[in-house]
């Protein structure tokens, strides 16, 4: 009996999805910062074992949308709760009780049909007394499938997130071949690592205003070299400053960390080339956000 299904990964922002998605798969995949709302699109992780394929869908974090952008990206997780075999709310053992923002998220996970398993994360934060408290107020939201404690940082307890899957899951297909680990295109996951990179690197306030659009990508052919141009947008003249930095060291500190772990991930030597462009106010700009896939 092969089970199959699409398993969508809820919560707040900077609850730990991405992370929890790279554990899963063994490979990463999202991009991790410590910054909230790190996650823009839907990313899908495959999981293959012998008996089953888990497809696993990294979600934006919901939470109250200021800007176009953050519409797009709640509506892009919230779309996910009717059109997957189950989902796993994802919660902190930080938080002795549900906030508001866990609350909205129960009140909708309760309107659909989907399965739904509660996993409380960053148990490693929290004394055992504290998670037992945690867990039981959160469990009192809803009717959950299973409750499953977890540290997606060090990996304990994630193993057994599997086997709660496979049992829920219908029996099914192999919706992808067994070689591949994600839907995304290889522009998209170069375009996120140097995003991820501005993200580590550069002051709180201009992150969450950058987006960045992989101009060209090609590669040589016979010659395991890949060319990647990028634009990095910022909505300041002041952030573009702060991002290529003094004689240009920051720009050249993003693109040579990004650079490596392209690398790593396609299996390729890397030339990058970034460029840095005002465009004020893009969050809310429909054409900026299409020209950057956020459509």
């Amino acid at each position: 009996m092969f089970k199959s299904g699409f398993v969508s990964i809820i919560g707040r922002p900077n609850v730990g999805k991405s992370t929890l998605t790279n554990r899963l798969i063994g490979e990463k995949l999202s991009i991790i910062s410590s910054k909230p709302q790190t996650t823009r699109n839907t990313i899908k992780a495959i999981i293959n074992t012998s008996d089953s394929q888990i497809i696993v869908i990294d979600t934006p974090g919901i939470h109250k949308p200021k800007t176009k952008l953050g519409e797009y990206m709640v509506k892009l997780a919230e779309s996910t709760l009717n059109e997957v075999d189950l989902i796993l709310f994802l919660a902190e053992a930080t938080d002795k009780i549900p906030g508001a923002g866990d609350l909205h998220i129960a009140e909708q996970l309760k309107t659909v049909k989907t399965p739904v398993i509660l996993i409380i994360n960053k148990i490693d934060l929290v004394k055992k007394e504290e998670l037992l408290e945690t867990i039981r107020n959160f469990s009192q939201l809803m009717d959950f499938s299973a409750v499953i404690p977890i540290s997606a940082a060090s990996g304990e307890g994630t193993d057994i997130i599997i086997d709660e899957i496979k049992k829920l899951l219908p029996e099914g297909p192999k919706y992808f071949p067994d070689d591949v680990i994600t839907d995304q295109p290889e522009r998209t996951l170069a375009a996120e690592l140097i995003r991820e990179k501005i993200l580590e690197l550069v002051s709180d306030e201009v992150p969450h205003g950058t987006g960045v659009e992989i101009v060209s990508f090609r590669e040589r052919e016979g010659k395991g070299i890949i060319d990647i141009e990028a634009n990095i947008y910022c909505e300041r003249e002041s952030h573009k400053g702060i991002i290529i930095g003094k004689q240009g060291a920051m720009l050249k500190k993003i693109g040579t960390l990004a650079r490596v772990e392209m690398e790593n991930l396609l299996g390729a030597k890397v030339f990058l080339k970034l460029w840095v462009k005002v465009k004020p106010d893009w969050r809310n700009s429909s054409s900026m956000l299409k020209t950057l896939g956020y459509q």
